[in-house]
């Protein structure tokens, strides 16, 4: 076998510890799939970044030993998973050590009765849903990359499923976590509303801040009734108001999917199920014709946006799935939603699409490197966005997009607030790129000029970065004209749980000096800043912006005029939101009874230093951890909130509820979170650099 020398190392210090330095695998776990690596291959580009050497460890204990090692010999260490991620989440160089957790794969224990399930972050998708059905449970997470992808990654990433409408994101479903700290030292994160939450931190943090090695999970009884449905509607608006209405009248489709008129047509017709095959292994006539087609994508973009191809095609779609305990709930609630689809002209295609999707919904996952090999580029961008912002995100990224490549749409998670917009794009060489730097250069030109206009595009109209998908390296660059001084935050993060910075560097932050001016006039849209009312209510969205000094009965006063309630019980007397937001939203309704609303969408907050932080009202961002936990139950520890972003409900609407969740909602921290609480707030007090490379 090849040896490195921090492979032979490893050996030396880990005789049972599995261990390679093999040139197929450094190749093998040199990158993730971000599609820009297959222009790479395409192009006949070796991986450049490649490890030092891969190990496979087998238990917490292992994992431990073998970050303190590498904390005290300065070794940069890179958690893997599945290497399903797309967005260069995964990028080592020579000297470091990749840490592939599959062979970390129990079940530690499955509790019916909760139900609640500890599995190890290295047990992949299908198998953890083929344990649990037998026990008639369901985890209600379904993520494309389910066939490829493990526990440890979803948490990582803020990974989202197919069902998210049901059963929420992969944060609404941890209970703990235990992980490993750049230190070596082994912590159990517990969620909690009282006391400082460190789990929202770690869920998200792509590799960071803590190994992830296992996770406790909220299940759900699995579903015995399905309900299915399709409608279209003359333009893609009509079928996202169809969409914010079936939400917001507390109705929770398991699955709830528009597509604009041009992916309807797709998906109608099997997406990218049913494929010719080239096998000459080359771009034949049917990629000099996608090539020649993707020349001029602004013309090709404007005449599928126009109303002539809307009418010729039958508009867009949506397509519902209901899960139910019974056929009786299921059927009901499909009725519901059709005629609230009718308000905004919907008309009934019957259950046939619903259940084709179903069917057929991993089979599009595996459909990029055939693309690739044609000679042009694909891939797909997630953002999120409040239901009124919601034409304004998905025209400006189209239009960012239009000039570089094909676009096309679907939305594909929903919620009261907000929604996932899926852009899907097509592209080739820029011709007036090509003579000058040849294909393969010209296509990477395009891509990267796509993306970079489509990120700026969607954080300008109100959007956030990601929804699922999260930052990685390819979007890092981005996250300062959304964060601002967040970003300092997140590497404030770093330094308290890895000193070192051992924990994938260079991964989700841009590189430069923690003290670098972001980019403040994107930190924040108009509608955000501009009002100084105390109370200030998004109709659409069903937010309201409430002032930290505001009375909360004050704040539910104003709210009553409108017909809307926070929906809380605010202790006596009552506080002002910063003081009720502090204290952990005493009153608020149990967070697990709807796992799919949230309470706080966005804030503005002051630091303990001074320095402000904007959160943008959105729903569900996966742009690493979530600082809402430094304010939100932490009792002023590292800051205080200044205005926040909260959900308001009509009155008289019945909140939905979802099967009963046994366990303790308020746990006391243990010395390992009281430890990095005091880290953390050391950190913060310090704007001084992570010490790791980035």
């Amino acid at each position: 076998m090849a040896m490195t020398p921090i492979a032979r190392d490893l050996l030396q210090s880990f005789p049972g510890l599995r261990t390679s330095a093999d040139d197929a695998d450094r190749v093998a776990y040199a990158r993730d799939l971000w599609p820009r690596h297959l222009m790479a291959v395409r192009a006949g580009q070796p991986a450049e970044h490649r490890p030092g050497a891969i190990v496979w460890p087998t238990s917490t204990e292992q994992v431990a030993s073998l970050v303190r090692w590498a904390a005290r010999r300065g070794v940069a260490l890179v958690p893997f998973g599945g290497g399903s991620g797309v967005c260069a989440g995964v990028l080592p160089r020579d000297g470091v050590v990749v840490v592939d957790l599959k062979r970390l794969d129990r079940v530690r224990s499955l509790d019916a009765g909760a139900p609640l399930v500890q599995v190890e972050a290295g047990h992949m998708g299908v198998p953890l849903e083929q344990t649990l059905v037998r026990s008639r449970l369901t985890l209600g997470h379904f993520p494309s990359s389910i066939l490829c992808s493990t526990v440890g990654g979803w948490v990582a990433t803020r990974s989202a499923g197919q069902c998210s409408g049901a059963y929420g994101k992969i944060e609404d479903m941890v209970v703990a976590l235990e992980c490993v700290t750049g230190q070596g030292d082994v912590v159990t994160l517990r969620r909690r509303t009282s006391a400082p939450d460190l789990v929202p931190i770690v869920v998200g943090s792509e590799g960071t801040l803590a190994v992830v090695t296992s996770a406790t999970l909220r299940l759900h009884p699995a579903p015995v009734a399905r309900g299915f449905g399709a409608w279209s509607f003359p333009t893609t608006p009509h079928g996202w108001l169809a969409t914010r209405a079936i939400f917001q009248a507390g109705l929770r489709p398991a699955v709830a999917r528009l597509y604009d008129p041009f992916d309807a047509v797709l998906a109608k017709h099997g997406g990218g199920r049913k494929k010719s095959r080239n096998r000459s292994g080359a771009p034949g006539l049917g990629g000099a014709a996608l090539r020649a087609l993707l020349r001029h994508p602004r013309k090709l973009n404007h005449l599928l946006q126009s109303d002539l191809f809307m009418r010729a095609v039958g508009g867009a779609m949506l397509i519902l799935i209901f899960e139910a305990r019974d056929a009786t709930t299921a059927e009901h609630d499909l009725r519901e939603a059709g005629r609230l689809t009718a308000a905004s002209r919907g008309t009934w295609l019957g259950a046939a699409p619903a259940r084709d999707w179903l069917e057929h919904r991993y089979s599009v996952s595996y459909g990029q490197a055939p693309l690739f090999a044609t000679g042009i580029f694909v891939d797909t961008m997630e953002v999120a966005t409040k239901w009124s912002t919601v034409g304004a995100v998905y025209d400006a990224v189209r239009k960012a997009l239009g000039p570089s490549a094909l676009v096309m749409a679907h939305f594909s998670h929903a919620y009261p607030d907000g929604c996932c917009i899926y852009f899907s794009f097509a592209g080739s060489a820029d011709p007036a790129l090509a003579g000058k730097l040849g294909w393969d250069r010209a296509c990477e030109a395009t891509y990267d000029r796509a993306w970079k206009d489509a990120l700026s595009a969607a954080i300008r109209a109100g959007g956030t970065l990601a929804h699922h998908h999260g930052v990685g390296r390819s979007k890092s660059r981005s996250l300062p004209a959304e964060l601002g001084a967040g970003v300092d935050v997140m590497r404030a993060l770093m330094r308290a749980f890895d000193p070192v910075g051992i924990l994938n560097p260079g991964n989700l932050v841009p590189p430069g000096s923690a003290n670098a001016a972001p980019p403040s006039n994107l930190a924040a849209t108009a509608d955000e800043t501009e009002s100084t009312e105390a109370v200030l209510i998004d109709h659409e969205s069903l937010l309201a912006r409430i002032d930290g000094t505001t009375d909360l009965a004050a704040a539910e006063r104003v709210l009553n005029q409108h017909n809307l309630t926070l929906d809380v019980r605010p202790p006596s007397p009552s506080p002002n939101l910063a003081q009720w937001l502090a204290a952990g939203a005493t009153g608020a309704r149990d967070h697990w009874l709807d796992p799919v609303d949230q309470l706080v969408a966005g804030l503005d907050a002051r630091l303990t230093d001074g320095r402000r932080i904007h959160l943008r009202p959105v729903p569900r961002r996966a742009v690493g951890p979530d600082l809402t936990a430094l304010f939100v139950g932490a009792h002023g520890r590292f800051g205080q909130v200044e205005r926040a972003w909260l959900r308001v409900h009509r009155r008289g609407v019945v909140r939905p509820t979802s099967a009963p969740f046994d366990h303790e909602r308020d746990p006391a921290p243990n010395a390992g979170e009281d430890a990095l609480l005091d880290a953390i707030a050391r950190t913060l007090s310090n704007p001084s650099s992570r010490t790791g490379w980035s």
